[in-house]
């Protein structure tokens, strides 16, 4: 029985080795792969993990400069995280953040540079959006319409499209320009839901410009943005 039992074994051993021999080199060449790819995840993970941290880090170096008025403070941090953790949220935060506070601070170049900034390499379309959003504002402010109107004609998601369209509005009615002012207007109204706040002051724009919007249809579901 033992002789029996032997000779089997051998032959599992046999078989074991010619499965082996066949296929040996491509199932380690696998676990290769497999435990390559595992390794680099992990890497990759605990890269992204220590990019945030450290970007975290100079996020609250602009927000502590922010509040205490230090506008070279803001703009070498803005600087400091934009160069190195671009790629993080915390840089698009950081880049608005310093965007108002150097405009409050008097200093409109430094403040539509870190807009502009946030709108070519936010790492978010929603970033982006408020980032032109605001540098249109501060274009306005400097009386560069065609600029602000450029800000706003690409680049701008569904949910911002409404205050696009009033900030539009906004600009053409600066220009005198009336009637694109009004459908800039009527586009913003139709666009914002009725119980957005922000809806009543664009029906005060559009009645300034002697549109009733009691006369007004709100926009179809899919015609929103």
């Amino acid at each position: 029985m033992a002789a029996h039992l032997d000779l089997e074994e051998q032959e599992q051993l046999d078989d074991l080795k010619h499965f082996w021999k066949q296929y040996g080199n491509l199932i380690t060449w696998l676990l290769i792969v497999v435990l390559g790819a595992f390794a680099a995840w992990n890497g990759w993970q605990y890269w992204q993990r220590s990019q945030a941290a450290q970007a975290s880090v100079l996020y609250d170096e602009v927000e502590r400069a922010a509040g205490a008025g230090d506008t070279t403070r803001v703009e070498q941090a803005v600087h400091d995280i934009q160069d190195k953790f671009g790629r993080t949220a915390y840089a698009a935060q950081a880049g608005l953040l310093a965007g108002k506070a150097l405009a409050e601070k008097g200093k409109p170049d430094a403040a539509k540079a870190a807009l502009q900034w946030v709108a070519e390499h936010g790492s978010d379309d929603a970033y982006q959006a408020l980032a032109r959003l605001r540098l249109a504002g501060l274009l306005v402010e400097s009386k560069s319409y065609d600029d602000a109107l450029k800000q706003l004609s690409s680049g701008i998601p569904a949910q911002f499209q409404a205050l696009a369209a009033d900030r539009r509005g906004d600009i053409y009615n600066l220009q005198g320009k009336k009637d694109q002012a009004r459908a800039e207007y009527i586009k913003a109204w139709q666009g914002l839901g009725n119980d957005a706040e922000y809806r009543g002051l664009v029906a005060v724009k559009l009645t300034a410009l002697g549109v009733d919007t009691s006369t007004l249809k709100a926009a179809p579901e899919g015609a929103k943005s």
